[in-house]
């Protein structure tokens, strides 16, 4: 199927002046009552509820004018408990791109991966970094969009081996190994490490002080998952981007990228889970773009959102339940020498032997969404949900 692709940007609507509060968290969020920032404590509840409908739901925060006017956990969590990101993590690396073209490192978004990773002088060499942001590579995409790359231990060079399939610029594919190459594109340029990167450009500067950045057995930083951290904390990077890459005085990306990153760019994507309609642009979806105005969404499996409404500046974030695992460098110990093909079938699998005894999911040393963590009413609400974001901004 080919997806419509759009290629004029829309400005009017996207283009925000920097007109909202100038207050941003500093080692904590300031709170207010919702009424404060003149939004219905109503539609605050109703956007909680329908959340909440959802057992999985770990914790919800939302931010209006860069104060917290409320937030919700579940049972057994609370403001400091960490939440994994899953692709979420892919808006995370997608920004230290634009962050190494604003310092000249890469010089544009349409430069050839081939500038960069020598092993892209092939078959591959017409494919962009714009392509790989876009979802748009035309690399080798299976069903299981290389989902199997996560239990490997080397996921970079799995990532090196991938042919192309289809002509770059053609058609949305929702491709693991596009983000997985970022981080090799970025330590090309910059002689770091993405996930050194990460910390130093994004993640210290924002206040977040309290976080897991993962890597493979290798230690290639996982560019397209695996970020873990607090709800609060992944409301400070949805700020950032609702505040144009500015963080109190400080641009630590040009507010070009943030437009253009917040530009729909392919504004028709498979109906996986919803029936509503929903767009892609440089590794953020679009989950409403019309005359009513715009939101975007860094999205991960099993439910984890961060939801940017730039126009009115509001961040809505939720993550689903989480069980944290020691250090920062997947292992999977005894497990590392099973061949995983089927990730649902694998899921079953390691749950039956953790339910007999045989296995201990703790001693497994990576994120690990477990069954208490996996949404379903959510996504079935999931049009509700951005209705009800939409609204909180409506006298």
């Amino acid at each position: 199927m080919k997806y419509k692709k759009i290629t004029t940007a829309l400005l009017s609507i996207l283009i925000i002046p920097f007109a909202h509060s100038s207050e941003f968290p500093d080692a904590y969020w300031e709170q207010k009552a919702p009424s404060e920032v003149n939004v219905d404590p109503k539609k605050v509840k109703t956007l909680f509820d329908l959340s909440f409908k959802d057992d999985a739901t770990q914790a919800v925060v939302l931010i209006k004018n860069g104060v917290l006017i409320g937030e919700q956990y579940a049972e057994g969590f609370d403001k400091n408990s960490y939440g994994t990101s899953w692709s979420m993590a892919k808006s995370f690396y997608a920004a230290l791109i634009g962050i190494s073209i604003d310092r000249g490192e890469i010089n544009d978004l349409d430069d050839k991966v081939n500038l960069y990773l020598d092993y892209f002088n092939d078959e591959r060499s017409k494919i962009t970094i714009r392509d790989l942001l876009n979802m748009s590579s035309g690399l080798e995409y299976p069903e299981n969009q290389h989902e199997n790359m996560f239990f490997l231990n080397d996921h970079l060079e799995y990532s090196k081996s991938i042919g192309v399939e289809k002509e770059a610029n053609t058609v949305f594919e929702y491709n693991n190994v596009n983000s997985m190459l970022l981080g090799d594109i970025l330590e090309k340029a910059t002689g770091k490490k993405a996930d050194l990167l990460l910390n130093e450009r994004i993640l210290d500067p924002i206040g977040v002080k309290n976080s897991t950045v993962w890597t493979d057995n290798a230690g290639n930083p996982l560019a397209y998952c695996c970020i873990d951290m607090s709800a609060r904390d992944y409301s400070r990077f949805g700020l950032l981007f609702s505040r144009n890459g500015n963080w109190n005085g400080n641009q630590l990306i040009s507010k070009d990228f943030v437009d253009e990153t917040f530009t729909e760019y392919w504004d028709v994507t498979p109906q996986w889970w919803t029936n509503a309609k929903r767009g892609y642009t440089l590794h953020w979806w679009v989950s409403k773009n019309d005359e009513e105005g715009s939101i975007f969404n860094a999205s991960g499996k099993f439910g984890q959102y961060i939801f940017v409404d730039r126009e009115n500046d509001i961040i809505f974030t939720r993550i689903t339940k989480y069980h944290p695992t020691p250090g920062s460098i997947q292992d999977w110990g005894r497990l590392s020498r099973v061949e995983v093909n089927n990730i649902g079938r694998w899921l079953k699998v390691t749950r039956f032997l953790e339910k007999v005894g045989i296995l201990d999911a703790d001693d497994l040393k990576t994120p690990n969404t477990r069954k208490d963590g996996e949404s379903k009413e959510f996504y079935e609400i999931y049009g509700e949900v951005i209705d009800s974001i939409s609204d909180l901004s409506r006298n």
